[in-house]
C-alpha cells in the first residue's frame, strides 16, 4: 500500500488521545493531512473503523501484510485525509503545529516545535 500526497498538508498534529496510543503502539501518534482530493491510494489495503476519545468515527486503512496503519480519515475532520508522518521515513518533515489531547499524554513526554499549540 502506498499514499501519494500533491502539496503541502494543510495540518501537521501530534495527538496523545487513548486510541492513538494503541493505534500506534507508541505513547502517541504523529500525522499530516491533506484535503481528500490531494491524497491517491495504491496497492492493497484492508479498512477498520474506530470511534475516538471526542466521539467521532474515524476509518483507517492499514496495509494487510505488516499490520501499519497508513491513512485514516475522520468524522471530525471531514474532506481531509490524516497519513502517518512515520510513513514518509523522512526525519526531514515538517514539525507540528497542534499537540491534541494532552491531557492523556504520558508524563515523561514533551512536544515542542516553534508556533506549536497546545490542547487538553
Amino acid at each position: 500500500m502506498r499514499a501519494t500526497c500533491t502539496g503541502e498538508p494543510v495540518r501537521v498534529s501530534v495527538c496523545h488521545c487513548l486510541e492513538c496510543q494503541k493505534r500506534s503502539g507508541s505513547a502517541f501518534a504523529v500525522q499530516a493531512r491533506w484535503p481528500d482530493a490531494q491524497v491517491a491510494l495504491a496497492g492493497e489495503f484492508r479498512t477498520w473503523t474506530q470511534q475516538g476519545d471526542s466521539g467521532a468515527v474515524a476509518r483507517f486503512r492499514f496495509c494487510p501484510t505488516c499490520g501499519a496503519t497508513l491513512v485514516y480519515a475522520s468524522q471530525g475532520m471531514p474532506g481531509l485525509t490524516a497519513v502517518a508522518v512515520g510513513a514518509f521515513a523522512d526525519p526531514g518533515f515538517p514539525a507540528p503545529q497542534y499537540s491534541v489531547w494532552e491531557d492523556r499524554k504520558h508524563g515523561w513526554v514533551t512536544v515542542s516545535a516553534d508556533g506549536m499549540e497546545h490542547f487538553a
